[in-house]
C-alpha cells in the first residue's frame, strides 16, 4: 500500500519540470512521499488555491514550490495554507531568476514563505526533509546521515588538496 504524499511539488508550468524534479529526486533519497502538480497563480488560480486550502487534510506537510518570472506560486499557496511553503526561484531568460528570487523572498509579514537559492530545489526538498524529521524519527535518522555524508565528502576533498604532487 502506497504511503500517503507529505510533500507537494508545485510549478506554475512544464518548463520548470527540470528544475523541480531534482526535489524529488532528494526526497526519493529520503523516502519521502511527494506528489507532483502544475499549477499557475495566474492561469490556474482556482486549482492553486483549492490545492492549498486542502493540502494540510490530505496529510501534505510541507510544499515547494517553484515560479520564475513574477513567481507569484509560493507566496499565493502561502496566502492559503496552513503548512510550510517552501519556495524555488526558477531562472528566466531576461533577469536570470533574480525577479523571482526577489518576487518569492518579499512577503509580507503574515504570510511567510522560506526561500532557496535561484534553481536550487534540492536545498527545497532538504528543507522539507528537515521539517518533517522534526516529528518523524526515521526521516531525522536519515537527514543527520546524509549531513555526516556531506561532511565527510568535504573532508575527503580537502585531503586531497594537502597531498604533494
Amino acid at each position: 500500500m502506497k504511503k500517503k504524499p507529505a510533500v507537494g511539488i508545485l510549478m506554475g508550468s512544464d518548463s520548470d519540470m527540470p528544475v523541480m524534479k531534482q526535489a524529488a529526486e532528494i526526497l526519493d533519497e529520503f523516502g519521502i512521499e511527494y506528489e507532483v502538480k502544475i499549477t499557475s497563480a495566474h492561469r490556474t488560480p482556482d486549482l492553486m488555491a483549492s490545492y492549498s486550502k486542502s493540502a494540510h487534510k490530505r496529510g501534505i506537510k510541507v510544499i515547494i514550490a517553484g515560479a520564475g518570472g513574477a513567481a507569484h506560486l509560493p507566496g499565493m499557496c502561502a496566502s492559503y495554507s496552513p503548512v510550510p511553503v517552501i519556495g524555488v526561484p526558477v531562472t528566466t531568460k531576461s533577469l536570470e531568476g533574480l525577479d523571482s528570487l526577489l518576487s518569492i523572498v518579499q512577503m509580507p509579514f503574515g504570510v511567510p514563505v522560506a526561500t532557496v537559492a535561484i534553481n536550487n530545489s534540492r536545498n527545497a526538498a532538504l528543507l522539507a526533509a528537515e521539517i518533517i524529521g522534526i516529528s518523524d524519527k526515521k526521516i531525522l535518522e536519515k537527514v543527520i546521515s546524509f549531513k555526516e555524508k556531506i561532511k565527510k565528502e568535504s573532508s575527503a576533498k580537502n585531503s586531497k588538496l594537502n597531498k604533494p604532487k
